[in-house]
C-alpha cells in the first residue's frame, strides 16, 4: 500500500480554512488525526487530490467541563480526570477507542465524523476489484443488501453515543457562518453509510459543548468488538440520567455500531420519567432498544448476534446507571 500524491494546505485559522474549502469544493478532504483517513487513502478509497490540514488552527484546540475543541487527541481528553468523572459515558468511550498510540493522533472531531464501515469497503483496491467495488467507492452496487441506491456500512465512531447520551451539541462553521446543533442532529436519519451527516458543504466541525444539566450524572458507554485491545465497535450502547427519590428525573440511551448512524432512543426512555428503575422495566427498556434496532451483515459478527447484544448491553449499562445513583 501507498500513499498517491496530494497537496497538503496549512491554513492557521478557522476563516482560512474556510475559505480553502469554498475554493476547493468537491476535490479535498480535511485531515485531523489522519489515523482513519490515511490507511483508506493508502487503499485507495475515495481519494481526493487535497488535504486540508487542522493541526495548525489553534481555535480548534482547548479543552474544559465546557467545551472541547475539535482537534482535541483523544490521549489528552483521556487524561482529563475531572472531565471524564462528570460525564461518565463519556470517560469509558475515550478509553475504549483503539489504542493508546492510535488516541495520541486521534481527535474528538475525527471520531465523531470516523468514515463509516464494511467489510466489502474496507479492503485493499484489488480485493474490491475482484468483487467489482462497491457502491461507496468505485462501484454502483451495495453487496450488503444488493441494490443500487442505498450504502448499508455502518457509523463506527464510540464518542457519538456517549456525548449523545449527555446531550453534547456541536458547533460547525461554514460559508454561511456558525451554528451550533444538538449533537443527534449532525446525523441525517434520512441518509445512509455514504450521505450520513446533515453538515453543509465544506462545513468544519469545530468544537463540542457540554452541557452543565448533565454534568455529574451517572451513566455508562459500553462496547462490543472481536478484538478488545484495538477494534472499532460492532456496537456501543451509551447511558445517562439521574434519579430522584429513586425515580426517573431523565433517561437517555443512544446506540451506535449498529447502524449507519447513531440512534437516541427518546421515545422509549421518556415513558420511564417518573418511574422507578425496577429490574422488570430495565428488562422491558433493553427489549424495546433491541426491537428498534436493525443491523445488517457488514461487519465480522453476525446481526442476529449483534441485535441481542443490544438488550444485554442496555440492560448492563442502565444498571450501572441506577448503581451509580444510588452510590
Amino acid at each position: 500500500m501507498h500513499l498517491d500524491p496530494f497537496e497538503l494546505h496549512r491554513p492557521t485559522s478557522v476563516d482560512e480554512v474556510v475559505g480553502l474549502a469554498r475554493d476547493l469544493a468537491g476535490r479535498f478532504d480535511y485531515l485531523a488525526g489522519g489515523t482513519d483517513l490515511l490507511p483508506n487513502y493508502k487503499m485507495h478509497l475515495n481519494l481526493r487530490p487535497h488535504l486540508i490540514a487542522l493541526e495548525g488552527v489553534r481555535e480548534l484546540r482547548g479543552r474544559s467541563l465546557e467545551r472541547i475543541g475539535a482537534m482535541e487527541r483523544l490521549a489528552d481528553v483521556e487524561a482529563e480526570s475531572a472531565l471524564l468523572a462528570a460525564y461518565p459515558p463519556l470517560g469509558d468511550a475515550v478509553r475504549e477507542i483503539a489504542t493508546p498510540l492510535v488516541r495520541a493522533s486521534g481527535t474528538v472531531g475525527g471520531n465523531l465524523l470516523v468514515e463509516t464501515r464494511c467489510f466489502f469497503f474496507n479492503q485493499s483496491q484489488f480485493w474490491r476489484q475482484s468483487l467489482g467495488f462497491c457502491l461507496k467507492a468505485d462501484g454502483d452496487r451495495c453487496h450488503v443488501v444488493p441494490q443500487k441506491q442505498k450504502c448499508y456500512a455502518t457509523f463506527s465512531g464510540d464518542l457519538a453515543p456517549a456525548l449523545m447520551a449527555v446531550d453534547a451539541e456541536v458547533e460547525v462553521a461554514g460559508a454561511d457562518g456558525r451554528r451550533r446543533l444538538p449533537l443527534e442532529a449532525l446525523y441525517d436519519p434520512e441518509g445512509d453509510g455514504i450521505r450520513r451527516l446533515r453538515l453543509r458543504p465544506g462545513e468544519l466541525l469545530t468544537a463540542v459543548h457540554l452541557p452543565a444539566a448533565t454534568r455529574g450524572d451517572p451513566g455508562a458507554y459500553l462496547k462490543l468488538r472481536v478484538r478488545p485491545s484495538y477494534d472499532f465497535p460492532e456496537l456501543g450502547v451509551a447511558a445517562s440520567g439521574a434519579l430522584d427519590g429513586g425515580r426517573v428525573r431523565r433517561l437517555t440511551i443512544a446506540v451506535g455500531g449498529a447502524e449507519m448512524r447513531p440512534v437516541r432512543h427518546d421515545s422509549l426512555t421518556a415513558a420511564l420519567v417518573g418511574e422507578r428503575l425496577s429490574d422488570d422495566r430495565i428488562r422491558a427498556l433493553a427489549d424495546a432498544v433491541e426491537r428498534a434496532t436493525r443491523p445488517v451483515h457488514n461487519t465480522f459478527l453476525l446481526p442476529d448476534y449483534r441485535r441481542r447484544m443490544v438488550s444485554v448491553f442496555v440492560r448492563r449499562a442502565v444498571e450501572r446507571l441506577r448503581e451509580g445513583t444510588a452510590g
